[in-house]
């Protein structure tokens, strides 16, 4: 995949599709900042990925605090010299109709989803400038290209993503920094365990297993895959890309 000696920050490293992400590159030889708030998990993420070509590196990391995103980019030059990739992965949701949420649940998600995300982008860039070279993946949703009911303001947060990373690969090609999209559909996660808990959520899991022309939720390995592609070389000429990893579950362009 044109990964091996790469260095990396994966948001959220420590569960969930993250830590797949980071097993995967690590597994591709590239260097891994397991960025997560949680560090105990993203130590067990490294864990993991002891026995890997590539090497994993533990860190506590807010993506709502600017400051926080610095450092850890500030730190992670020092530690391996460059930054060659950035996931943008971390990111929270509460599934709930609009009608029902208020402004607490609101400013949540989008710090998490939103500006957590433009957060790192603005902690990465001069590097990869100076560089001339590097390569984002975001983690948006099928939800901020469709929609989906029960998730409005989750929703808005990815779209946005989407639209923030189009307009960044513009204002960066010609510094070969490549800015891409990939949109899980549901995926069995944790986080998709915890907002559709309950016997109303067994049937939501049902209706999305459904749904799915392949008959089954993703898998954290299956998105891990697509973000790995973006991220090597494979994809030297791919930016302002969205890629959906859903299983057919949404075929818009």
């Amino acid at each position: 995949m044109g990964l091996e000696g790469k260095t990396a920050i994966v948001t959220g490293g420590g569960s969930g599709i993250g830590r797949a992400i980071c097993l995967r590159l690590a597994q591709d030889g590239a260097r891994v900042a397991v960025a997560d708030i949680n560090v105990a998990a993203a130590h067990e993420t490294v864990s993991l990925a002891g026995g890997a070509p590539g090497e994993a590196w533990a860190v506590e990391c807010d993506i709502t605090d600017l400051e926080a995103v610095r450092r850890l980019a500030g730190d992670l030059r020092q530690r391996w010299g460059r930054i060659d990739v950035l996931v943008n992965n971390a990111g929270w949701d509460r599934m709930e109709p609009f009608m029902q949420s208020g402004p607490e649940t609101w400013d949540r998600v989008i710090a998490i989803n939103l500006r957590g995300p433009i957060n790192c982008f603005a902690a990465v860039l001069p590097a990869m400038v100076e560089q001339g070279s590097g390569s984002i993946v975001s983690i948006s949703s099928d939800a901020g290209r469709v929609g989906s009911s029960g998730e409005a303001v989750y929703s808005a947060c990815k779209a946005g993503i989407i639209g923030f990373s189009k307009t960044i690969a513009r204002e960066v090609a010609r510094h070969r920094i490549r800015v891409n999209v990939v949109c899980p559909g549901p995926t069995r996660t944790a986080l998709l365990n915890e907002i559709t808990g309950g016997e109303t959520g067994a049937a939501i899991i049902d209706a999305m297993v459904r749904g799915v022309p392949f008959r089954r939720l993703g898998e954290p390995e299956d998105i891990a895959g697509a973000v790995a592609f973006f991220a090597g070389d494979d994809s030297a000429f791919c930016t302002g890309q969205v890629l959906s990893v859903s299983g057919g579950l949404t075929m818009a362009g």
